[in-house]
């Protein structure tokens, strides 16, 4: 409500709670019941208007009050279809690795085009999220960014990094979920079932796989639910199949980020 130069129409979703003392011009929506982070965001965006859409996590906020603006004008680049700003910590300490989607992180500040996204603050023309079709429902936590990010590069837009332009966030442990393991490893699975050919899909679920194996070396505990996940992943519907075009991998390989890892 305090961004500067734009119009804005919001709503709060509440995911099975019922928003209340809300400031006046603001909507609410309430979910009987709570049906995960992607459906949750997915249920708010027939409630309000606007070419832009911005997904904001109840903990998450925008650096300044230029924000909005700022995005708003990168967006006169009709190829850019989702936009995920640089998130420093509201602390001030140094920010885990995951939020900035590259490889190599390098310089935060630094702005790319990226093939995953954190998906705690970002902008997204509504013509590309709904030919993407919107943030995997299924998923209920984990992994949606990187899909809705793929699916955006499918349907013939870019999607980028600003590593000028600011959303702050506390600084947290992704662990603190305690269905974390399972629903990073089902949804990977999911992720690769629901995309990738499987030419692709092979080797991107075994490089993932031995990477959990390595990581979970100082905490073999963890590896029972990742596995209970990844069985599950193979074991359920992924909630249907559309399969990245050729030309969309071609991108991604050109970017230096073929869906293998």
């Amino acid at each position: 409500m305090a961004q500067r130069g734009v119009h804005t129409d919001v709503v709060v979703v509440g995911n099975g709670w019922q928003p209340d003392g809300l400031p006046a011009g603001v909507a609410s929506l309430a979910l009987p019941q709570n049906v995960g982070i992607p459906a949750g965001r997915n249920a708010g965006v027939p409630e309000v208007r606007g070419e832009l859409l911005l997904f904001l996590d109840d903990d998450a906020a925008l650096a300044d009050r230029s924000f909005l603006a700022d995005a708003v004008r990168r967006f006169d680049d009709p190829s850019l279809g989702l936009l995920q700003p640089r998130v420093d910590t509201a602390g001030g300490e140094e920010p885990p690795r995951r939020w900035t989607p590259r490889l190599r992180v390098g310089d935060r500040h630094r702005s790319s085009a990226v093939f995953s996204v954190w998906e705690g603050a970002v902008v997204v023309r509504r013509a590309a999220f709904a030919a993407a079709g919107g943030w995997a429902a299924p998923f209920f936590y984990a992994h949606e960014g990187i899909e809705l990010a793929w699916r955006v590069w499918d349907v013939g837009y870019e999607v980028r990094y600003a590593g000028d332009l600011a959303a702050t966030h506390p600084l947290t442990r992704v662990t603190r979920h305690a269905d974390f393991f399972r629903l990073n490893a089902r949804n990977r699975v999911w992720l690769a079932r629901r995309n990738l050919p499987w030419v692709f899909a092979a080797p991107y679920l075994l490089s993932w796989t031995a990477l959990q194996v390595v990581r979970s070396a100082r905490q073999p505990r963890t590896l029972v639910p990742w596995w209970a996940g990844w069985l599950e992943g193979w074991q359920t519907d992924p909630g249907g199949r559309r399969r990245l075009r050729w030309t969309t991998i071609a991108r991604m390989v050109r970017h230096g980020r073929p869906p293998i890892v």
